[in-house]
């Protein structure tokens, strides 16, 4: 880096903690980046839970009797 007449060489001390905040982001996954979750929106998301196939539904017996076996 040049400097001019009035000022001393720059010796880049001041560069370690801007190298310590690129580091920071660096460590950001690149989808959280583009597309941020907020955390209260995280933490309320609901877990998934299995559910039945398409069409293995058995009209005949009650859900809570309704087995996926033959």
């Amino acid at each position: 880096m040049t400097s001019t007449s009035g000022t001393p060489e720059h010796d880049g001390s001041d560069l370690a903690e801007l190298r310590k905040e690129i580091d920071a982001l660096q460590a950001i996954p690149h989808e959280e980046v583009v597309n941020p979750m907020p955390k209260n929106i995280e933490e309320r998301e609901p877990t998934p839970h299995a559910t039945d196939a398409i069409g293995s539904e058995k009209w005949d017996e009650s859900a809570d009797e309704e087995t996926l076996e033959g």
